[in-house]
């Protein structure tokens, strides 16, 4: 996985294609879908665990469970929404894991400077800002994130991918589980508990 923050279109024709070639013993096709869709996965990834490695493990760890899967997979969803429902379960396990929760609690022990999710190296800047703009900048998207953070996990993952990610409420459903009115319901609040979080922010 690289740290590059980019936003590719993938077309589900094209992916059904790939997965299509891969069931007929095109192994080189899987490369190609792990291309299209590997900046998207380790972002979503990072922003549910807030750490590099460990998005970049589990990111790393889905593509081998997709790998497994993938013969079987019967194309009645769409490669990509699959892709984020492994995803999603796969950081909830994450963070659900002892071990996980302790290595957290020892790298703020061991950093206490950096904010909870925040990574220089995923930053994007903008070289024609001023030093004291681009500082408040950061500042300000260090605060949304560790609001999003601050969130109960079911209502920051449907956060992350609405708002963030920008899927569809159908989509949503599939990935998580959740009803459709269930996914807009804790969309709504969410979004009104970050609202009186970030009143002073934005």
């Amino acid at each position: 996985m690289n740290r590059e923050i980019t936003r590719e279109p993938t077309l589900p024709q094209e992916d059904a294609a790939l997965v299509k070639a891969f069931q007929a013993g095109n192994k080189a096709s899987f490369d190609e879908l792990v291309l299209r869709h590997k900046d998207r996965l380790f972002n979503l990834c990072f922003r549910f665990l807030g750490d590099y490695q460990e998005a970049n493990d589990s990111a790393q760890e889905v593509f081998v469970k997709i790998y497994r899967s993938l013969k079987g997979f019967r194309l009645e969803s769409a490669f990509s929404t699959w892709l984020y429902r492994i995803a999603v379960n796969t950081c909830k396990n994450k963070l659900k894991s002892s071990e996980y929760r302790h290595k957290k609690k020892m790298v703020h022990l061991d950093n206490p400077g950096i904010l909870e999710g925040s990574t220089g190296a995923l930053e994007i800047t903008d070289d024609t800002q001023s030093p004291l703009l681009e500082l408040e900048r950061k500042e300000r998207l260090n605060l949304i994130r560790r609001a999003i953070d601050s969130l109960p996990p079911a209502q920051k993952m449907v956060v992350v991918l609405r708002d963030i990610e920008e899927l569809s409420y159908e989509d949503i459903a599939h990935i998580t589980g959740y009803s459709l009115g269930t996914v807009k319901s804790r969309l709504s609040r969410a979004r009104l508990d970050l609202r009186k979080k970030l009143v002073k922010v934005i």
